[in-house]
């Protein structure tokens, strides 16, 4: 960085501009930056050129210089207006977000913000840059911490009634106890940013947000059918907006098509006009399992699961459904095949079902502990050996029930010879 400073004028940033590298017009932005000047023209020059510098250092990976930036630019925070103050510090914050692998350090930026914040009482935006620290701690899984920072600023937002950044934080709370698999309190804290929302004109991302949130949870309660139209709300906002989270809110619409045994759907919403713009690994992976819930075959359900593992294990959502269903589908299969048997190798229904047989074995066990049929696993032979369903003997219902009346027939003679005794 030079050591001479340049005159804050627009012939300054337009000669950064024309520079022929980005470091040199990296460096002759910082250069006008370090003009003493704090004429309202200046001013407005010195943010024309934060707003420059910011943008090619998010192109050039620099998130330290990033981050150093703000640090440099607390002098100059004093001059200006809070409320342009709050928006360079989001829109810088907003540019290290964009570069990859920074969410550490995106964490201890926020956590030294609101330092600041607090030391020059500028609450409108602490709460902003806390809120946000509270997003980047849940993608971190810091639940706790995000959760005891949250609580605080929830109780403060209310006082100052600040609806929208209510609805944020209502938001970002419901999704940190669905984490945390407490589903009454992500439900109440939905519900909480739905009514704050009522009262207030909501941008349209942020109206699909919420949508997308109720569709996941009512997902979680097997409302599959509710799940779809909120995703569907949700699909037509970000679509709108040409936000990425649509394809995220078409995938899961696939889901609940699949859970609620439409899965013949799944192919017509892939080809109608919405879907083709979103044709990909994501949609690719949800036909895949269309396509073996269809056939009942579990050996096309391993493999859609094997092929596309990042978009079906790793989506926390796609992957709690696809277990119970892969549960119940493997469950099906196995009670149709042992249904002829009374003694059969686990090897031979391995075959069958076209799965490993220690797989196999183990289900086995579970549903025989599950009570889902009566047999035995016979281990050292390798073989099932299933009971006959055991008769339930009628005479000892009976003897209870008749125990029973005799109890209530000595109660009532009980009671009766009291009131002649008194």
């Amino acid at each position: 960085m030079a050591t001479s400073y340049l005159p804050a004028t627009t012939d300054s940033v337009a000669q950064a501009l024309e520079a022929r590298t980005p470091s040199e017009s990296i460096s002759i932005l910082y250069r006008i930056l370090e003009n003493p000047s704090s004429s309202p023209e200046a001013l407005r020059v010195k943010e024309l050129a934060i707003t420059k510098l910011s943008e090619l250092l998010r192109q050039e990976n620099r998130a330290e210089d990033l981050r150093s930036l703000l640090t440099q630019l607390r002098p100059y925070f004093s001059l200006i207006p809070k409320a342009k103050t709050a928006k360079i510090v989001r829109c810088i914050i907003d540019a290290v977000a964009k570069i990859p692998d920074t969410s550490d350090l995106q964490i201890s930026l926020c956590k030294e913000m609101v330092q600041w914040t607090r030391a020059e009482k500028r609450t409108f935006l602490r709460q902003r840059v806390e809120a946000r620290l509270a997003a980047l701690l849940m993608e971190s899984k810091e639940y706790v911490e995000a959760l005891n920072l949250l609580s605080g600023l929830i109780k403060e937002v209310r006082r100052l009634d600040d609806k929208l950044l209510l609805v944020d934080i209502d938001l970002l709370e419901s999704k940190l106890h669905f984490s945390l698999r407490n589903l009454p309190k992500a439900k109440a804290a939905l519900t909480a940013a739905r009514t704050a929302a009522n009262a207030i004109y909501v941008p349209p991302a942020q109206q699909g947000t919420i949508d997308l949130q109720s569709g996941i949870l009512h997902a979680e309660e097997k409302d599959y059918k509710t799940a779809y139209s909120y995703f569907f709300e949700a699909f037509e906002a970000f679509n709108a907006l040409e936000d990425p989270r649509a394809v995220f809110s078409l995938k899961y619409m696939l889901l609940c098509k699949i859970m609620v045994n439409q899965a013949d759907d799944v192919a017509g919403v892939i080809s109608s006009k919405a879907g083709l713009q979103y044709v990909g690994p994501e949609l690719d992976a949800m036909k895949a399992v269309a396509d073996a819930h269809s056939k009942r075959s579990l050996k096309l359900f391993e493999t859609a699961l094997r092929n596309f593992r990042a978009q079906l294990e790793e989506d926390p959502i796609v992957h709690r459904h696809l277990s119970s269903l892969y549960d119940t589908l493997l469950e099906q299969n196995l009670c149709r095949l042992i249904e002829p048997f009374s003694r059969v190798e686990i090897s031979h229904i391995a075959e069958l079902i076209e799965l490993p047989g220690d797989h196999v074995e183990k289900k086995l066990s579970q549903m025989i502990l599950d009570k889902k049929f009566a047999g035995t696993l016979d281990q050292g032979a390798g073989c099932l050996i299933i009971f006959d369903d055991p008769k339930t003997d009628a005479l000892y219902p009976a003897t209870l029930e008749t125990i029973s009346n005799i109890g209530k027939v000595v109660d009532s003679l009980y009671v009766r010879s009291a009131k002649i005794m008194a």
